[in-house]
């Protein structure tokens, strides 16, 4: 993907109701013929959606960014699935028990074997003693 290409896509992506071709081309400082071949592209890429729209009775399109498949690896914290997957109260995240219970064991889990040695008395040393 080419600068020009990245920009408008951030661009478009920056507002939730997507952004006018015809408003476009000024903020990316091009003409009008080279916008419609980074949206072309963009359409091909299938990174945006165009929908037409009427302003002040001159035809144009709205240009809406389209969201690409949510990558799995988000939803783990090491081979543990984030338990707001199959959750459904409705809770302000940073307030869910639920979630916070689950990062303090996962804290917990990944604290403790990296951080524990056995000495020969078999006692528990703390790399911080």
């Amino acid at each position: 993907m080419t600068e020009l290409e990245q920009q408008a896509i951030a661009v478009i992506s920056a507002s939730e109701n997507g952004v006018l071709q015809s408003e476009l081309w000024k903020v990316l400082g091009v003409d009008s013929r080279k916008c419609s071949r980074i949206v072309k592209k963009l359409l091909d890429m299938n990174r945006v959606e165009r929908i037409e729209h009427r302003q002040d009775g001159i035809k144009t399109y709205r240009l809406i960014a389209c969201r690409g498949p949510v990558d799995p690896n988000l939803l783990l914290a090491g081979t543990d699935l984030i338990p707001c997957i199959a959750c459904e109260l409705e809770c302000n995240v940073e307030e869910c028990t639920l979630l916070l219970d689950w990062m303090f064991q996962l804290a917990i889990s990944a604290a403790s074997p990296e951080d524990e040695k056995e000495n020969d008395d078999d006692e528990i040393v703390f790399d911080d003693e």
